[in-house]
């Protein structure tokens, strides 16, 4: 068996590093689009009427009861046969990546739509009603008042959620997408099988560093909006 070599560690990062787009474009998009989705689903949660809140928590309950790679093969195999069917429509040569995105704009929708709610319900709704009072419209004081105080609390579980996302935007490999996972099981096979350890070790490296860099700015803006929020006050 060949001895372990910590420099390789090193070494292979360089050539990781070039698919690092791949994986921060799957993470970022699905987070945009699914905290749009998420809105609409907490909406829909936060609805007076049953029917909107039995489809937003039937969805969640559902998507969150299904492991993300089943969900992944749901939507490459599944998305191209309904696009065929009901709008005959080919999009089987689509890159993956789109695929990818739409299960993890899925996925984070599920778990967000949690955090929205939740913050939403932790605001006084007095202060929404006072300020409609004064003679602001029921949007200006949802952004006014609702949302950047909505936002302070929602951030700490964003942030979770984002870690999440970002882990298990590693499968993205298993359609055959070329992110970082997929290029480093690509150099483990072009070395057949040797270096194995290290490139796990390197691409473990680059998701932690992503990781803390990520965490640190979400907790940074947190903070911000904080005192921002007490200035104002003050």
């Amino acid at each position: 068996m060949r001895p372990f070599d910590p420099l390789f560690i090193i070494e292979v990062i360089p050539d990781l590093l070039p698919y690092l787009w791949v994986t921060l474009a799957v993470v970022v998009g699905s987070v945009v689009l699914g905290t749009l989705f998420g809105f609409v689903l907490a909406a829909a949660k936060l609805s007076s009427r049953r029917l909107y809140r039995l489809l937003g928590d039937g969805y969640t309950c559902v998507i969150r009861c299904t492991p993300a790679v089943i969900l992944l093969f749901i939507v490459f195999y599944g998305l191209p046969k309904f696009f065929l069917e009901v709008f005959d429509y080919d999009i089987n040569e689509f890159n993956k990546m789109f695929f990818v995105i739409i299960t993890f704009t899925l996925l984070f929708a599920a778990s967000i739509s949690e955090v929205i709610r939740s913050a939403y319900l932790a605001i006084d709704k007095g202060q929404y009603e006072a300020a409609v009072s004064v003679g602001l419209t029921p949007l200006q004081a949802f952004y006014r008042i609702v949302l950047p105080q909505g936002t302070i609390i929602a951030l700490p579980n964003f942030t979770n959620s984002f870690i999440t996302l970002l882990k298990e935007g590693a499968l993205a490999y298993t359609i055959g997408l070329i992110d970082l996972l997929g290029a480093g099981n690509l150099i483990i096979a072009r070395n057949y099988g040797s270096y194995a350890l290290e490139i796990y070790l390197a691409l473990s490296a680059i998701y932690w560093g992503m990781a803390i860099l990520f965490e640190k700015a979400l907790f940074g803006l947190e903070s911000r909006l904080s005192r921002y929020k007490k200035t104002r006050s003050a």
